[in-house]
């Protein structure tokens, strides 16, 4: 058999697969918007779940997976770039550097379990934080951290050394070629990556049922003070996420309708998670035409 036949065979086959996993992964998808999106509506995404009556809703589920995303953002976004610029830009070639980069590469490989797990061993109990806001957001971050700082560090490292000859030929010195010159190349690469690592973190679970728990208090949304048990900005109180709350009410069988609950609620992370996934390709094209004038 020659060399065309053999090209056209393996084509076919590499496109049969391809067609393959596209219609699977559409199937899945398919399945759970079409069982989920009759009973998203907004009193659905808005009212309190119930627990032995029909007709509850994931508003406040909604609301905390927002706000523990927002709090681990916070503190992960800046602790992965100021780690990924010196690994990328300053870190020496040498034994250590390679042993931190296994330790990324080890912890990014984690299972969530463990991640929840060593979360409540240090935060909910060592720091004694108990199952609240802060001890998710802060196991959030040791999740996506590794992930976060890989990100940045090959976003950097993606730019030509030509880039960096430019910048200290001007003059400038190594940290003012990396601030003017590098990052702004970089950071289409930056920001798809966090927003990426957003959408992964948004529909964790199991690291939250260890530290974030598994209840939802009633919140009173018209008191912002964020000392007081009832605010929605408290971030000691539990705070069961949309995530948790579908593994729950699976698991307990309690809510009459929980059904059509977990399969309202499924549509929705699912929905969240794929605008995380546009938002990237957007906003990384748009930083991109604007950093590159194109």
């Amino acid at each position: 058999m020659d060399a065309k036949k053999w090209d056209k065979i393996a084509t076919g086959v590499l496109t049969a697969i391809a067609g393959f996993i596209v219609l699977l992964l559409a199937s899945l998808l398919g399945y759970i918007l079409v069982r989920g999106l009759p009973h998203v509506t907004w009193g659905f995404l808005t009212k309190p779940s119930q627990t032995f009556t029909k007709g509850g809703g994931i508003g406040i589920q909604l609301f905390n997976s927002f706000y523990l995303l927002l709090l681990s953002m916070i503190i992960s976004v800046p602790l992965s770039i100021g780690a990924g610029i010196y690994l990328a830009e300053y870190a020496p070639k040498n034994w250590v550097t390679n042993v931190i980069r296994t330790a990324i590469e080890v912890l990014s490989s984690l299972p969530s379990v463990v991640v929840g797990l060593f979360g409540f061993l240090v935060f909910v109990i060592q720091f004694k934080f108990g199952f609240s806001i802060l001890a998710g957001a802060l196991v959030l971050t040791v999740f996506n951290l590794p992930l976060l700082t890989r990100n940045v560090e090959d976003a950097l490292k993606s730019i030509h050394f030509t880039q960096r000859e430019a910048g200290l030929a001007l003059g400038l010195s190594r940290y003012e070629t990396v601030k003017h010159v590098i990052i702004p190349e970089a950071l289409p690469n930056i920001i798809t990556g966090m927003i990426l690592g957003a959408g992964r973190v948004f529909g964790e679970a199991a690291a939250l049922i260890y530290t974030a728990g598994q209840s939802a208090p009633v919140l009173d949304f018209t008191n912002w003070n964020p000392a007081n048990i009832s605010s929605p900005l408290n971030p000691m109180r539990p705070a069961e996420t949309l995530a948790v709350h579908i593994w729950k009410i699976n698991s307990e069988g309690i809510m009459p309708d929980a059904s059509a609950v977990s399969a309202g609620a499924s549509a929705v992370l699912i929905i969240a998670v794929l605008l995380f996934n546009w938002l990237a390709r957007v906003i990384g094209k748009h930083v991109y035409r604007k950093m590159t004038a194109s």
